[in-house]
């Protein structure tokens, strides 16, 4: 049986990689998301960085195993904060009191998010770990301290562009459109490395409640075995579903259960 774990929402490898549930059985039936009632925003409104607050099921094995939160918040002065956590509320999730919590500080520059920190909070079983890493534009650079092991301690030269995994899900939710290739530097935990993604050439319908959304499918090309599929519709500056397959991991599917944008 394999432990429930975190990569580091970005790795979040993936559009969650920060974040993965142990082995989870692929869904089998259409899924069924029940959105707000103030979840309609207008089309594209995916495109426009706002404040929201969505809440996700997490299954685990074709059981539920939890609950998923995403968040983004309005810091003034140009800055936002982007947060992600995981919290299993049942079977061996709820056993191991599975807590995880992620969160970015960052910039809008143009059309770039630029982290400016992130701070990581893991605890399963017995064992609690603590990560934080500073983004420091001015020297180019970032570095990593807490639980991390020593090799990922020294500090990576950044590049303009770059982003950490927990923003990735922002960036495709913005970028998706139709058989549109998406490729980001993501640098994170100690390592940079580059993941691409595709667009579906059509969209796919995720039924919400009483409502379809018609969504597209990004999926990422080059994580081998360990990839993942994000559905995003122009109604929602956040994914509606998440699919995430992970080698040591399985499979993890979060649909959205709740969403709510800025105050109208």
């Amino acid at each position: 049986m394999k432990p429930i774990v975190a990569s580091a929402l970005a790795g979040f490898a993936c559009l969650l990689s920060p974040l993965a549930i142990a082995q989870t059985a692929p869904a089998t039936t259409t899924p069924q998301v029940v959105a707000a009632p103030d979840a309609a925003l207008p089309p594209l409104a995916r495109k426009v960085l706002v404040p929201f607050r969505a809440t996700y099921s997490v299954a685990r094995n074709g059981s539920p195993a939890g609950v998923a939160s995403m968040q983004v918040v309005d810091l003034g002065n140009g800055r936002w904060r982007l947060d992600l956590g995981i919290r299993g509320t049942q079977g061996l999730a709820g056993l191991a009191g599975l807590n995880l919590q992620q969160s970015t500080v960052f910039e809008r520059i143009g059309d770039a998010f630029r982290p400016i920190s992130q701070a990581t909070i893991k605890h399963l079983m017995l064992s609690n770990k603590r990560i934080t890493g500073t983004y420091d534009w001015s020297r180019n650079s970032a570095q990593w301290t807490g639980d991390v092991s020593s090799k990922r301690r020294t500090p990576v030269a950044l590049q303009p562009g770059d982003m950490n995994a927990l923003l990735v899900n922002l960036a495709v939710v913005r970028d998706a459109d139709a058989g549109k290739a998406l490729q980001y530097r993501v640098v994170d935990n100690g390592r940079a490395r580059l993941q691409t993604f595709t667009t579906s050439a059509a969209k796919e319908v995720v039924t919400v409640g009483d409502l379809a959304y018609d969504a597209w499918r990004v999926s990422r090309t080059n994580a081998g075995s360990d990839g993942m599929d994000a559905w995003v519709s122009d109604n929602v500056p956040t994914p509606v579903r998440i699919v995430q397959n992970d080698s040591d991991t399985g499979t993890l599917e979060l649909l959205l259960t709740d969403y709510k944008g800025p105050a109208k």
